[in-house]
């Protein structure tokens, strides 16, 4: 008779929490994979992070996964940061590992790029000039993934231009800060339109920006997953560009997570995506 395989446990940490699709996607894939284990929701608050953080070792937990506010104060808390994680400035997965030390990584930029490939696979970032919108930790990990594979150059806007020049010190020589004023100028011979704004979410406005001097042989990737039309992915769409939504992102930066979790490596199924857009 064989061993019962040993229960294993992980989660999200958030305030609030309610809002995360994580354990939709991890639980599926729990299901899927027929793991004995369990991914939690795990509403926190921010002055008690540091306590939740070292309760997960007392706990028994593999680790969780950080989302909004804590993926910064997070990494202050690690005993090992991954070196990607330290360069982007925030960890979204903490492993407790077998000696009990705790990990911080940032699959985001991994989740990033393998979105991007996922619909057009043979894409390098070094095709040509890259729009980034944004300066937040989102678009930090945007940068990070484009510089790790091969971009020359980046055109960074953020309507806070201070935000852009202090994100642009990860590689002055390849990134370009440019007045919000000018983004649509800026488009002119881009390859990859990235906004990695709030702006087309729900609740928030559409992305004020003009595509006209868009190339239509450029992909655009708007990392807004709710919805995953944007008024941005439509007129995109409707002029004939290749357009990427922020579900890929969610589901691929999960993927590295799960598997330091729960030992397995999981995929991105058609099935997968609709359990999760399903939710939106």
């Amino acid at each position: 008779m064989a061993a019962p395989q040993p229960f294993k446990l992980a989660g999200v940490i958030g305030w609030p929490i309610a809002q995360s699709r994580s354990p939709v996607l991890h639980g599926h894939w729990l299901k899927q994979y027929g793991v004995n284990g369990s991914y939690l929701p795990l509403p926190v608050q921010p002055e008690r992070l540091p306590d939740a953080i070292k309760g997960l070792r007392a706990l028994g937990f593999s680790g969780c996964n950080v989302t909004i506010p804590h993926k910064l104060d997070v990494l202050k808390l690690m005993e090992v940061v991954d070196p990607v994680a330290m360069r982007i400035g925030a960890v979204n997965t903490v492993v407790v590992q077998n000696d009990g030390t705790l990990t911080g990584f940032n699959t985001d930029a991994y989740g990033f790029l393998a979105s991007l490939r996922g619909v057009r696979p043979e894409w390098k970032a070094n095709a040509g000039p890259i729009v980034v919108l944004g300066a937040g930790g989102a678009a930090r990990a945007v940068v990070v993934a484009l510089l790790d594979d091969g971009a020359n150059e980046i055109r960074l806007m953020n309507r806070t231009i201070e935000r852009a020049q202090g994100l642009a010190q990860i590689d002055p020589s390849k990134i370009h800060v440019v007045d919000w004023a000018e983004r649509h100028a800026a488009l002119d011979g881009a390859a990859l339109l990235v906004n990695t704004t709030s702006q087309g979410m729900v609740g928030y406005p559409p992305l004020d920006i003009t595509l006209d001097a868009l190339p239509v042989g450029a992909m655009v990737c708007d990392i807004v997953y709710n919805p995953l039309e944007t008024p941005l992915l439509a007129a995109a769409r409707k002029r004939g560009n290749t357009c990427i939504d922020g579900l890929g992102m969610l589901l691929h930066q999960a993927v590295p997570a799960f598997e330091a979790f729960f030992g397995v490596r999981p995929q991105v199924s058609n099935e997968l995506k609709r359990a999760v857009a399903d939710t939106l």
